[in-house]
């Protein structure tokens, strides 16, 4: 029997290549929100994949991207810090765009970079089969033009679950020997109240348009179970503050006679139940943090 191996890998890319989807469908649950909208990824999110042979981590980071504000800054530097705590890095790139300016930047920002790079072209399932050879040749071309190489490349599926196996296994490769690292049964390390506001701010995000998704952050001001029921009738009462950073956001956040807030609740109590497994109680209320993206104490605050 071959030794077992353990250890990180992140997924790096632009914002919108589908990391996050990939991670929760290695690890089989839903552990990182997912959205249509670029840079919805603001925290280093680890999510754990359980073999008989091996316990890969995957740290699911924000898109690197040209940063407009300080926490588009402070989310570059947490996936640069990244690169350096892992094993072996994943560079995704969706299978229906090609490789562009940013995609090159990321590459050469890698070169200096000592671990096994494997190149991910996301999304399969958006192209025809007999595109996806000429895919990952771009892919290819595209490093070894900044002077980067691949030690392998996957086109994988995450929608249609196509080479997720094989993706595993590559990844699982590039790990050291090694006992699992978590405990059976854990699929992450994040604190409950951390997946919690990120599930609001996953509903929060829907639907909304221009510079709204990236002026929502989420925190929970309160939770805990209720007082006073009986061991087979708990409650679970959070209360969670959304933040924007104007009143006209506040207004769109809450919608006509609250009803927008109100379809916010509903859904993320929903995904929160289903990751707790306990009825909840949710109270959401909408907050202006003036301009937060560009306040240190604001961020501070939020958590940034």
């Amino acid at each position: 029997m071959s030794e077992h191996r353990s250890g990180f890998t992140c997924f790096i890319g632009r914002p919108n290549a589908g990391k996050s989807t990939l991670m929760n469908a290695l690890v089989g649950k839903k552990v990182a929100i997912t959205s249509d909208k670029p840079q919805t990824t603001r925290h280093t999110i680890r999510g754990i994949v359980h073999r008989p042979d091996a316990q890969l981590i995957i740290v699911d980071t924000p898109g690197l991207h040209k940063p407009r504000t300080l926490l588009g800054e402070r989310l570059n530097d947490l996936v640069r810090s990244t690169w350096a705590e892992v094993d072996v890095i994943g560079f995704c790139l969706a299978a229906d765009e090609k490789p562009g300016p940013g995609d090159r930047y990321i590459l050469s920002e890698l070169a200096g970079i000592k671990r096994p790079l494997v190149g991910i072209v996301t999304k399969l399932d958006l192209v025809q089969p007999d595109r996806v050879a000429q895919e990952l040749m771009g892919l290819e071309k595209a490093a070894r033009d900044v002077g980067v190489e691949f030690a392998d490349l996957v086109p994988v599926s995450a929608v249609s679950s196509d080479n997720l196996q094989v993706l595993s296994d590559v990844l699982v490769s590039h790990l050291p020997p090694g006992p699992a690292l978590y405990p059976a049964g854990d699929i992450t390390d994040e604190p409950e109240e951390t997946l919690i506001a990120e599930l609001i701010r996953e509903a929060a995000l829907d639907g909304v348009r221009d510079e709204l998704p990236h002026s929502i952050a989420v925190t929970i001001e309160e939770m805990g179970m209720r007082e006073g029921r009986r061991a087979e009738d708990p409650l679970l009462d959070i209360f969670a503050m959304i933040h924007v950073e104007r009143d006209s956001q506040k207004g769109i956040v809450i919608g006509h006679k609250g009803e927008r807030l109100k379809s916010v609740g509903i859904r993320s109590r929903k995904q929160i139940v289903a990751l707790l497994g306990t009825p909840v109680h949710l109270d959401l209320r909408v907050r202006v943090a003036k301009d937060w993206q560009r306040d240190p104490k604001q961020l501070r605050r939020l958590g940034f």
